[in-house]
This record gives structure tokens, sequence and C-alpha cells, in this order.
């Protein structure tokens, strides 16, 4: 890599992307780049390291420069094709991830759900203790010249992370997503199964999941979760309104007791994988319990305010199996309250794909509503809709709509999930302003 090159970004606010650029920033190159005008939840962290985001324009593009082009624009797009006419240096978002982590001990975070929580927990774990550089999927990026470890996030989506060779690999889960790409469960395996096969050290699995079972790989497997069979197994838990603790033992190896300020079943067995990486690498295990203390966890990730008498929660999920741990996690802290679900389904053929599974998810919830499905870049339209999927829901499934978020009055002293991938906080931004204009009543 040359220190003279800029480094230019083709949709620098993606969320890989952004936590990309980061991490070249820190490493002291010269990065910039471009994308919609519209605000996004990424581009405060880019702002702050003060990296240049211009509009899309082909005049952007000159000499010195090297692209990295986000995964979401076509060969098509004007800057990238520009970029080629003037003979640059090109990459793809996962081609230029591949050939960063090289030199570093480096373990990629994959998953069908839970990539992100578990990569920030990962970086927030290592990087207590040692040099970490990381890249995690809500934007955040941090690089480190003097690096031991690269902690990142693998992403399955069109088999990008075939492109990784880590040392270590995370794999949360197997599911079925992106039913634009793939055919099924086990085509999305076979792309799992692929990734699995680069890694050089080891990976660790969860074990409950009956796919990853299935792995057969040249590196050892170690299967972390709560049943006897698990190799890193949590016993003894306790779930609390503060947070969760457990034992950890490593097959018949007590690892000690340890405590997270976080909620929800997921939030456990994603601590499992952390401590198992930081158990092979023979790192001080009470190291790990003080960091594990300290974790705040990541944007968009069950973020929490309070406004009015109410709790409202900001959660990225947008799959039925994310929706149902973060009902979950939220049951666990407020089991006194009722909880509200407000969900935006995201793009037209998963929503149709995994009607009935959304509707199982949501019904979790005491009350459910929806809003208008949000597209996509490659989906504008579809053939369903939101009243669809709430047809399906027995706990509601009323459609809001942006310019009456009024039926969220009716409750007092609650807690209101928002959940989705697409523009799902302006619904949040409505409902808030309609609460601070109202005198809070108590039941």
């Amino acid at each position: 890599m040359d220190k003279n090159t800029v480094y230019y970004f083709v949709g620098i606010k993606g969320s890989g992307m952004s936590a990309l650029a980061l991490v070249l920033h820190d490493k002291g190159y010269q990065v910039e780049g471009s994308d919609i005008d519209q605000y996004t939840f990424t581009q405060r962290g880019l702002e702050q390291a003060g990296i240049k985001i211009y509009p899309f324009d082909p005049k952007n593009l000159h000499e010195g420069q090297t692209v990295i082009a986000g995964n979401a624009f076509p060969a098509t797009h004007p800057e990238i094709l520009q970029a080629k006419s003037l003979g640059l240096k090109t990459y793809r978002y996962h081609e230029f991830l591949a050939k960063l982590i090289e030199g570093y001990t480096s373990i990629g975070v994959a998953g069908a759900h839970g990539k992100t929580s578990t990569t920030g927990l990962l970086a927030h774990v290592l990087s207590g203790v040692a040099p970490t550089s990381y890249l995690v999927g809500d934007g955040s990026g941090k690089g480190r010249p003097d690096a031991r470890f690269f902690a990142f996030e693998a992403d399955e989506y069109r088999r990008h992370f075939a492109e990784y060779r880590p040392d270590y690999a995370i794999i949360t889960n197997v599911d079925f997503d992106h039913p634009d790409y793939y055919s099924g469960i086990e085509d999305v395996f076979d792309a799992f199964k692929g990734f699995a096969s680069h890694v050089k050290k080891g990976i660790f699995a969860w074990g409950e999941d009956e796919h990853l079972r299935k792995l057969n790989v040249d590196v050892p497997v170690y299967y972390y979760g709560v049943e006897d069979n698990d190799d890193i197994r949590a016993t003894n838990i306790k779930r609390s309104t503060n947070g969760s603790a457990f034992d950890v033992y490593y097959r018949d190896e007590f690892l000690g007791n340890f405590e997270i300020p976080l909620f929800g079943q997921h939030n456990i067995l994603n601590s499992l994988a952390v401590i198992g990486v930081a158990h092979f690498e023979k790192i001080d295990l009470d190291e790990i319990k003080k960091e594990l203390l300290t974790f705040e966890g990541v944007k968009r990730r069950f973020s929490e305010r309070d406004v009015a008498d109410m709790v409202i929660i900001d959660d990225y999920a947008h799959h039925p199996s994310e929706i149902k741990a973060t009902l979950d996690a939220a049951r666990q802290k407020y089991p006194d309250k009722e909880i509200v679900a407000v969900f935006q389904p995201h793009t037209f053929t998963r929503t149709l794909a995994l009607m009935d599974d959304f509707a199982a998810s949501l019904n979790l919830a005491d009350k459910v509503y929806l809003t208008d499905i949000f597209g996509s870049v490659r989906e504008e339209a579809g053939k369903v809709s939101s009243a669809d999927l709430g047809a399906k829901i027995t706990k509601g499934g009323e459609v809001l709509k942006l310019d009456n978020m009024s039926p969220l009055l009716d409750f007092h002293n609650d807690v209101v999930v928002f959940m989705g991938a697409g523009d799902v906080q302006k619904y949040e931004r409505a409902y808030e302003e309609l609460l601070s204009n109202i005198t809070p009543k108590n039941n």
C-alpha cells in the first residue's frame, strides 16, 4: 500500500465501507469518497475523522487515486466507469479487505445473524488487552499500525466472504436469508462451507446449529453453546435486569465465571465465541472478564433511550431470528413492561420468502405495528405489502404512516422496539416528537 496514493471510496457511507475508510485513515493513508446526500448513521464517524464526503460525480475521479467500490454499486456506476477509463487501480470492498488483513492474527466473524454484535464485542475485548485493528458492520473501524489482532465482519452476501483467508473464524449460525441471491438453505450452507475451508487455524461455531455441525474442514472446529456436547459451554446461567452471568467450561476445564451487561441468550453465545478465541490465543481470562463488563454494545443494536414515560429501543433486526433475539433481550431487561414492536420489513423478496416466520417472531411482542416495506437499490417494488404480513399477525399488525404515529400514544410506561435495516429511524423521530409535545400520563 502506497502512502502517496489517495484511497477513494465509491459509497463511503456503507456500513462496511465507512469502517474500512476509518481503518485506512487511522493507518495514515489519505482517504476520501462519495455517497448520497441523505444522512446515514455511519457518516458521523467519517466527519469526525475529517474524511471528505462528496456527492456522486465522475469528476471526483483523477490520477493518483486507488478506488474501492462498494459492493452495492454495479460496474456501470458512473464513477466506477470513470475510474476504469482513467486506468485507476480498482478493488471491490471484499477484495481490498482480503489484502488488508494479511500480516495480523485475523479473526473473521461470519453468520446469518449476529455478525456485527459479535465483531463489536470481539473488537472491544481484544482492544483492551492487545493492539487491535477492527472493522465492524455498524460503521466502526480502527487501524493500529502495531496491531497484533485484526477482527472483522465477514459478510456472506453474494459469497463475498469467499475472498478472506483469516487465521480464525467465528460462525454464529447458518440461516436462509438474501433470497434475491441464495436459492435456499443448502445454497447458503455451501457458501459457509467455502468460507470455512479457507480458515487457517481454527473455527468457533455455534453448536446448536444443525448445519454447522456438518462442517468438514481441515482445521479444528470448536463448538460453543449451552449443551453437554459443546466444547465451550455456558452453565449455571443467571439472567437478570442487569445482564447475565454464567460459568464457562472448555470441555472439562473450568475457565471461570463471567458477567456481561447485555441481554438475551444470543449475547451469552456471542460472549462464548469471544472467550474461546481468547483462550486459544492464551490471553489472560481475568483480563477478558474485565473487558466483557465494560462493553456497551454497537450502533443500532438494542440502542435505548427514555422519552417521556416510554423506553424506546432502536435495533437493526430485519430477519425473523434477529427479531426473536431482540424481543428476548427486551423481555429480560423489562420483564414488567408491555413490549410494543414497530417493524419495517426490509426488501420485498425477504418479506415474501419469510412471511410466516416474520409473523411468528413478531407475535412474541405484546403488540405489533408495521411500516411500509423498505425496498433497496436492486429492488424498488414487489408483489407483497406490509398489509399482507399484518394479516398474519395475531398481536396487531396495523401499518403505521409517518404522518400519523398517534396509535403509539395509547401506551404508557412501556417499551417500544423499532426494528429494521432501512430508514425506520424516521418513524422513531416522528414518534419522539409526538411524545415530547404531550404530558406523560402515568397509569
